[in-house]
């Protein structure tokens, strides 16, 4: 108990686990339908509908590609941040010490930094498994646009439909990995005090419904 800031930390730790997984349940589950997600869902099934109806499908492709690169930048990311972290463990010492310079930063032992980093460890290689299994997806999706039979084929409606499917999947694990990222912010809080790890995990999770379920940018893609 002492390793995590005695109850404290403790309380935060648990308060990170609950805040994540609920708000994964509240917005991927219980309320999807009136989220980003939900919304760019929708057009996704209006483009792969576009598609089958294009002879030339090079746009298609193009717009596949962007949005891999994306997700490809995001799981290299990872890999480097989780390098900086395996670092940071050999450089303990020097950590610290910059660290407790912090005027309201909590001394913490050898065991409950290891235990912090361990944390950060922990999302970074789920957000790498998230990014690196949308790469994928995203392949597929390619692979069924190359797949779609040409406009007035039987099969033209049956294939937009797979390819929307697919290309929900790959989004959703996308958008998993970046909620990742922001709660691997609010991870970083408990370097300096268990209550500002606390605070730091409820300004995430407004951060991200804020932006879901309240945002212009949602207004707009319902207009």
């Amino acid at each position: 108990m002492n390793a995590l800031g005695g109850i404290p930390g403790a309380i935060a730790l648990i308060w990170f686990a609950l805040c994540w997984a609920g708000y994964q349940l509240y917005a991927n589950t219980l309320r999807r339908d009136r989220s980003l997600m939900g919304a760019t869902a929708a057009h996704r099934v209006r483009w792969m509908e576009q598609m089958v109806a294009r002879d030339n499908r090079i746009l298609d492709s193009t717009l596949l590609q962007t949005q891999a690169q994306s997700v490809s930048f995001f799981a290299s990311t990872s890999i480097l941040i989780l390098g900086g972290l395996v670092a940071l463990m050999g450089a303990r010492d020097e950590a610290q010490a910059m660290v407790s310079g912090v005027p309201f930063a909590e001394k913490t032992d050898a065991l409950g930094w290891e235990i912090k980093i361990g944390l950060l460890v922990m999302i970074f290689v789920y957000a790498f498994f998230k990014f690196t299994w949308s790469m994928r997806q995203y392949n597929y999706v390619a692979l069924l646009v190359g797949a779609t039979p040409p406009p007035g084929h039987p099969d033209c409606a049956a294939s937009a439909r797979r390819a929307a499917q697919m290309s929900h999947l790959a989004v959703d694990h996308f958008n998993d990995g970046i909620r990742a990222y922001y709660f691997g912010l609010a991870a970083l809080g408990w370097f300096l005090h268990p209550w500002v790890f606390a605070a730091a995990t409820t300004w995430v999770v407004l951060v991200l419904w804020r932006r879901e379920f309240r945002s212009r940018t949602l207004a707009a893609l319902k207009d």
